[in-house]
This record gives structure tokens, sequence and C-alpha cells, in this order.
């Protein structure tokens, strides 16, 4: 992922001035991540060492996004709307 886009997603994700680690933002830069490595594996079909990273970021992504929505359900629903997860 482009070092120029993890700010921007950091910014627009963040619920305080200095807030870099909290769920919404970890799961929007895993989003940015995902999307970026499935572009890559559709041009690059053998590359099985990032298919195997991608399910491990798909696999954190998904333990977040339980731990949000067990703690705080509507900024899980919020999040889910902005990113356009689960159509």
């Amino acid at each position: 992922m482009p070092t120029v886009a993890k700010p921007a997603i950091i910014a627009e994700y963040k619920t305080h001035d200095k807030d870099t680690g909290s769920s919404e933002v970890q799961v929007a830069l895993l989003t940015a991540r995902i999307n970026h490595l499935t572009e890559h594996l559709r041009t690059h079909r053998k590359d099985f060492h990032s298919r195997r990273g991608l399910l491990q970021m798909a696999s954190r992504r998904r333990k977040l996004l339980d731990y949000l929505k067990k703690h705080d359900l509507p900024k899980y629903s919020e999040l889910l709307q902005k990113l356009n997860l689960r159509k």
C-alpha cells in the first residue's frame, strides 16, 4: 500500500486527534491492503505467498470486526457501510 494513502485513511477513520490504532482505523487500513493485494493476485495468479498473506489479513479484519460488533454495534454498522463491505 502506498504510504500516501495511509495517512489519508487514518485521517478519515480516526475517532480523536491522536488515534492511529482503534479498531475502525485498523479495519480501514486492512481493507485497503486487502483490496490492493486482490488486484495484484488477479494478474499474478500463481503468487501463493501473497495469497497466504491475503488470507491472514482477511482473518485479522474478521476478528477486528467481530470485536467491534460485540462492543459497539452502531460503529460496526457505520463502518461496514463506509467501507462498502457486506453487499
